[in-house]
């Protein structure tokens, strides 16, 4: 292993043949000739790109060609089109092509004589895991937002050239390099456009590392103007973490290249953000300011999707269908699980703290312990609401009180799971380890059949593992955390016992990341200035059940006078749980009176026995011990 700053990988690598057209590139099954890409930026200043794209031998009649609608690694549609203008079509011998425009996201060109060349300009301006942002400093590039398709097409191998704005800048990407530093390859179009590139001005690093015969490079690609030292240290962590998440599987994959990198940009003028790819992941946000552990724990978040969700792949993602929003069972597994092991690696590499784990563990429970939407939808069911939830929006709001996000669920679902296999002599690393070779190595897709065979497997308590799977994933109900965390010297308790609790948010306040239960007092905003004004009520809050909602605005308690979110919260703080409110309020019906029955705080958290003032034992300390300490050989 070793690490050392380069310039740029000019090797031309060869392609593995394959077999699925998402899950591994196509090489040996190509059809047709290439389809070449290029694109360029004259007018970065106001965030342009211009974008040549060419087809050749296509047959006779119409061509469709689209943008995509979704992105792998979100639910939701994108709609990409809406940012592509002054569209324009020639053949093969330069003469112009009537091109339509049938429906939002798809142009129609006519009278070719084989080969299409379509240009157009594209709009970017958010720089992220999901969308393309294009400006003076650099190009943050997702294919899939970037360039149009053909459908039928998809097998063809792809040429692209990325013009840089500065010769000294370069680029960071999966796609494969030629002799020209510009230009790159791709297998197919579904590889293309699960290649996230980067062109700026970028640091690099690079270790390689040989395990089972298999030499392999991890590169750091980061466009950051900080100091050398905080990207070294940053690096360090990452190889850390990387080499305990290649010990949960007991083996890393086989990297299609040869090739991992890790394409970050900590630039303000990139949006905080995450994405996972095949054999990269784009990690975006502010400036790490000379701190090399900044955005490490995004970047453990997405180094783990190598594995569980790249090639440990749930039905409904296979293939990705750039044409739809993508559904399926299994994302409280895909990104759940994967939610539960960032900061488990990270604790694991030591590059933070285990108070902070266990901090995160009682946030998870908590919220869906008190969350309502847990009466409506098991893990299952919080998956299969991605594609309205997953940055999805539209005018007419989606209940509050009937999701919990598939992260948090699925993390709550991976500690019960990992605490209760340990008990058995097992762990969750184990029942990943059954996945990936079950699913991920051969990369053959699973359902949520496969994924309980896989814990009927790794726990060897088939009773136990159908009524786990019966109770908790397929239903609603919600284990048993306290006992289970005992085990390892956690004690979860409530973390504002005894204190006064209406729930819901007042003033600016919109939910404090705890599913809009945070509540009152604690959980508003109390700035003076900000009105009493009910900004969430969530089923099963003291406010929802004396029939407020959001807008409602809160004008008097037991006769007194409340003119700011402050004042309400003092005269909350002022009872005591089982105290009856009587309250005035206006909202859409006109002033009308209430009464709001005070509850206690049932807020949770955790922390290890020894914050709570007592001594863990022997048995504990080991569990623990074990189930924190570094994996990797």
């Amino acid at each position: 292993m070793h690490t050392r700053s380069f310039a740029f990988l000019l090797t031309i690598m060869t392609a593995p043949c394959a077999l699925h057209a998402q899950l591994r590139p196509v090489t040996c099954c190509n059809k047709g000739p290439a389809i070449v890409y290029d694109i360029a930026f004259p007018n970065a200043a106001h965030h342009e790109a211009e974008v040549t794209a060419t087809f050749t031998t296509l047959p006779t009649g119409p061509v469709n060609l689209r943008m995509a609608r979704s992105s792998t690694g979100r639910y939701a549609l994108t709609e990409y089109a809406k940012n592509v203008y002054a569209v324009k079509a020639v053949d093969g011998k330069g003469k112009p092509l009537a091109v339509t425009h049938p429906d939002p996201y798809s142009w129609t060109v006519t009278g070719h004589d084989g080969t299409v060349t379509f240009t157009y300009t594209d709009y970017a301006n958010v720089g992220s895991g999901t969308f393309s942002g294009y400006n003076l400093t650099q190009q943050h590039i997702q294919p899939q937002a970037s360039f149009v398709y053909i459908k039928g097409l998809e097998a063809r191998p792809i040429r692209v050239t990325f013009h840089r704005l500065d010769p000294s800048w370069t680029i960071a990407t999966q796609l494969v390099p030629t002799s020209d530093p510009e230009t790159f390859t791709a297998p197919g179009m579904q590889y293309f456009f699960d290649s996230p590139t980067h062109v700026g001005n970028i640091q690099w690093r690079e270790w390689t590392e040989t395990h089972d015969g298999r030499k392999q490079t991890w590169r750091v690609a980061l466009d950051d103007p900080t100091a050398a030292q905080a990207i070294d240290a940053y690096t360090e962590g990452a190889r850390k973490i990387v080499h305990e998440a290649g010990a949960v599987y007991g083996e890393f994959p086989a990297f299609d290249y040869g090739t991992y990198t890790f394409v970050a940009c900590y630039r303000s003028d990139c949006q905080g953000d995450g994405m996972e790819h095949r054999n990269s992941t784009s990690v975006s946000g502010g400036s790490m300011n000379g701190n090399g552990a900044a955005g490490l724990g995004t970047l453990s978040h997405e180094y783990f999707h190598s594995w569980n969700v790249k090639r440990i792949r749930p039905k409904g993602l296979e293939p990705f269908d750039y044409d739809r929003a993508n559904m399926t069972d299994g994302l409280w597994i895909a990104e759940g699980f994967t939610q539960y092991y960032g900061p488990l690696l990270e604790v694991r590499a030591g590059v933070t703290s285990s108070a902070n784990l266990i901090r995160s563990l009682g946030g998870i429970i908590d919220n869906v312990a008190n969350s309502p939407g847990r009466r409506f939808f098991g893990p299952i069911g919080m998956s299969q609401q991605a594609p309205f939830r997953d940055g999805a929006a539209a005018s007419d709001p989606v209940s509050p009180n009937t999701f919990i996000s598939y992260y948090t669920y699925g993390a709550a679902i991976a500690i019960a799971l990992d605490f209760s296999l340990r008990a058995k002599g097992k762990s969750l690393d184990d029942f990943m380890r059954t996945m990936w070779l079950n699913h991920g190595k051969p990369e053959i897709p699973y359902s949520m059949r496969d994924a309980r065979h896989a814990l009927i497997t790794t726990s060897g308590d088939s009773a136990w593992a159908v009524d786990f799977w019966t109770r908790y994933v397929e239903g609603h109900e919600l284990p048993d955390y306290a006992p289970l965390l005992e085990r390892a010297g956690i004690l979860l308790q409530k973390s504002n016992a005894g204190q006064p609790w209406v729930g819901g948010f007042l003033g600016a306040a919109t939910g404090g990341g705890r599913g809009g239960r945070g509540g009152l007092p604690g959980g508003a905003t109390t700035t003076p200035d900000i009105p009493a004004r009910v900004a969430s009520a969530p089923a099963g809050t003291p406010l929802y059940a004396a029939g407020l909602d959001a807008g409602d605005v809160i004008n008097s308690v037991d006769g007194k006078p409340i003119a700011t979110a402050a004042e309400f919260a003092a005269a909350v703080a002022a009872h005591q749980p089982g105290d009856r409110l009587a309250v005035t309020c206006t909202g859409l019906g006109g002033t009308r009176s209430t009464t709001i029955t005070v509850a206690e705080n049932p807020n949770l958290q955790a922390v290890a026995f020894e914050d709570a003032g007592r001594t863990p034992t022997t048995e504990q300390l080991a569990f623990r011990n074990k189930w924190l300490a570094s994996q990797a050989k």
